[in-house]
C-alpha cells in the first residue's frame, strides 16, 4: 500500500510537469525558466524536479523528491524513505521502486492555479500533490 501511495505521489508530479511543459510549447517566455517557483524539467523523464507535498487519500502527509536524473524519493509521515526511477509511458507517470519489480503508472489530472493536482493509482487510490514552496 505504501508503494501504491508513493507512485501516486509520484504520478501526480508528473502530470505538474506535462502541463508546464505544454504551457512552454504554446506560449515560451524567459521568465518561465527563470522563475525559481518553476522546477526545471527531469532530464530524462520530462517530469520536473522538485519537491512536492502529497496528501493521501486517508489525510497523511509525505513528501516526493523528483531528481533531474529521473530518480525519486518517497518520504511517508512517519520518515520511511522509498526510492527509486521515474518514467512517463503513454501519458502516465510511471514509479519503480529500487529492489521491487512492480512498476506502477498513475494517472495525473491537469495542475491548478497553485500548481496542486491529483493522481489515480491503479487501483483507485487518489492522492493530492502539491508544490513545496521555499
Amino acid at each position: 500500500m505504501k508503494k501504491l501511495v508513493l507512485i501516486a505521489a509520484l504520478a501526480a508530479l508528473s502530470a505538474c510537469s506535462q502541463k508546464t511543459e505544454e504551457s512552454k510549447e504554446t506560449t515560451p517566455t524567459p521568465t518561465e525558466t527563470a522563475a525559481p517557483a518553476t522546477p526545471a524539467p527531469a532530464a530524462d523523464s520530462g517530469t520536473p524536479a522538485g519537491t512536492y507535498d502529497v496528501k493521501m487519500a486517508d489525510g497523511t502527509m509525505g513528501t516526493t523528491v523528483i531528481n533531474a536524473d529521473g530518480t525519486y524519493v518517497y518520504t511517508d509521515a512517519k520518515g520511511k524513505e522509498v526510492k527509486g526511477k521515474f518514467a512517463r509511458k503513454d501519458g502516465k507517470d510511471c514509479y519503480d521502486p529500487d529492489g521491487d519489480e512492480t512498476e506502477a503508472c498513475w494517472t495525473v489530472t491537469a495542475p491548478g492555479a497553485d500548481g496542486s493536482f491529483t493522481a489515480t493509482a491503479p487501483n483507485g487510490t487518489v492522492v493530492t500533490v502539491t508544490p513545496k514552496k521555499s
